[in-house]
């Protein structure tokens, strides 16, 4: 390691600028989608009711995540085989070249199914490029890191993420204001998308400008690279449960947080809250600008006292507050429905046999044979709160309201919007009500949780495993936290709230993967800071 003391300050900073900007460029194409997805919704999943619509847009913008554990292996191989630098190259164009051609597709109207099954591939490509980037850029950029450095320098990658996110809020709000709203949603959303093909060929510049990482081309030139990376890495028990308890003991705790941090906040703010999608966005990349700093305070911390602390108080504040924090957020960004929720709670009271789950796969299901579903639809597609009660026949209680079914949809429909109305329900966010400070300021909590347990985690995975099968050991457990655990995050959390119509139900899934990842990491991670990279 003695080599990689001596390497130039210049050449340090030239890999970790070289390899961030790639990878803020990949994060940026990988998560339009999620900032569009009421958009993709309509313009992709028209066929079917408007809560199962955006529900199967949050499972594609899922299906993406779903399939980069198998981008790990694929990739993780061949960069344990052939080289760090030669694999993201590969992973930067196919990235690029999938999310470009998301700003060609012809929407449902056009193409019928066959669009929203094309945008489904083209996500799975965007997921196994994905899949490869992550572990190769971290694992560069700590090979070439000095040593008591490592949570510094990989905390820059960790920004990218964030980053990334930023520049796509940044295009995307861009595009809002000087289109406007109504052409934005009929064509301009495809912009941001077609804009990617440029940040291909900037980031493949940028990459090509680099050499292999000192490590792997030591071992390489030695002859000691693995001729069977994915055998040594999860045939072999020793090494096996190193990955497991990564996955349980670290990674899965730190993606819910990343999700509901930066993902599940903007969704509730939008779907949930009424609160437009323009000024959600700007919102959101307030707290983001406020707070990214501290992916870097939180790695160069980390080589101070540790990751596991770091990470894992990170987890255990997210499940200690979350339920507070997503009710002050509701109280911020939308007083109104708030203050209705508090003074007149409403009430579905059915027979449980005559409802449905609001979730229509085949888009069959109008959701107006009975009382109850016409009832759940209405609510769910307002965002309203409402808890179930058994009863014979069906109607709806508005605080001291009763609306009862008649067998008459429309008419039941109109009944429960206006006592919707009087008992001060809005249909949407009053823009001149929502505390903008206040919400930024929770949203910059959100994010202040994800930079604890994003910032160190690169640095934490890296150091686990050994040289030769760091790139495939690493990129498994991280993918399968962050594309399972966190990426069904916001389809789970508002299917969660859809089947109960509790709009925080959802919550209890990052708050029980949370609470999973700190007994598991008190118990069994180890603290790695202080180990040598092993060449």
């Amino acid at each position: 390691m003695a080599s990689e003391s001596a390497r130039p300050r210049q050449s340090e900073r030239k890999v970790v600028l070289a390899s961030s900007l790639g990878t803020v460029f990949e994060w940026y194409d990988f998560y339009l989608y999620g900032l569009l997805a009421t958009i993709i919704s309509a313009q992709f999943f028209s066929g079917v009711n408007e809560t199962t619509g955006f529900i199967f847009a949050l499972a594609a913008f899922a299906a993406g995540f779903a399939v980069r554990p198998f981008g790990a292996l694929v990739f993780g191989r061949i960069g344990d085989l052939v080289g760090r630098k030669n694999t993201f190259l590969v992973t930067m164009a196919l990235m690029g070249l999938s999310t470009f051609a998301v700003g060609l597709l012809p929407n449902y109207a056009s193409m019928g199914v066959a669009a929203p099954v094309i945008l489904v591939v083209l996500r799975l490509l965007q997921g196994l490029a994905l899949g490869g980037e992550y572990g190769g850029a971290a694992t560069y950029v700590a090979e070439h890191a000095p040593e008591g450095k490592r949570g510094f320098f990989t905390s820059f990658i960790q920004t990218t993420a964030t980053l990334g996110l930023f520049a796509a809020l940044l295009v995307v709000i861009g595009c809002r204001t000087m289109l406007g709203e109504e052409a934005f949603a009929a064509w301009g959303w495809r912009i941001p998308f077609l804009f990617s093909l440029l940040l291909l060929v900037v980031s493949l510049w940028i990459r090509l400008q680099l050499e292999e990482s000192p490590v792997f081309a030591k071992m390489k030139a030695e002859g000691a690279t693995s001729k069977a990376p994915l055998t040594e890495a999860f045939a072999r028990w020793g090494n096996l449960r190193i990955v497991l308890i990564a996955l349980f003991g670290a990674v899965a705790g730190q993606a819910v947080v990343w999700y509901t941090g930066q993902f599940y906040a903007l969704f509730f703010l939008e779907k949930t809250l009424k609160v437009d999608g323009g000024t959600a966005n700007v919102l959101i990349a307030i707290a983001l600008l406020i707070a990214t700093p501290a992916f870097v305070l939180f790695g160069w911390l980390s080589d101070k006292v540790g990751r596991k602390p770091i990470i894992l108080a990170g987890c255990a504040l997210a499940a200690v507050t979350y339920f507070p924090l997503f009710d002050a957020l509701a109280k911020a960004a939308n007083p109104a429905l708030h203050a209705a929720q508090a003074a007149a709670p409403v009430t579905v009271l059915a027979d449980p046999k005559s409802c449905s789950v609001q979730f229509d796969p085949i888009g069959r299901n109008t959701f107006d044979r009975t009382g109850c579903d016409v009832a759940k639809s209405l609510l769910a597609k307002a965002g309203v709160n409402y808890s179930n009660a058994d009863a014979a026949y069906a109607s709806v209680r508005v605080g001291s309201e009763s609306i009862a079914w008649a067998g008459d949809a429309p008419a039941f429909r109109t009944a429960i919007e206006g006592a919707l109305s009087r008992a001060g329900y809005p249909a949407k966010a009053d823009p001149a009500a929502v505390n903008k400070p206040l919400v930024v300021a929770i949203l910059t909590l959100l994010v202040l949780y994800v930079t604890m347990v994003y910032g160190p985690i690169a640095a934490l995975l890296v150091e686990l495993f050994p040289a030769r099968i760091r790139y495939s050991s690493m990129s498994l457990p991280y993918h399968i936290g962050n594309g399972w655990f966190g990426g069904f995050l916001p389809t789970t959390a508002f299917a969660m709230v859809a089947a109960t119509g509790n709009i925080y139900f959802g919550l209890w899934y990052p708050i029980a993967v949370c609470a999973l990842t700190v007994v598991v990491g008190l118990i069994l991670l180890p603290e790695t800071a202080k180990r040598r990279l092993a060449d």
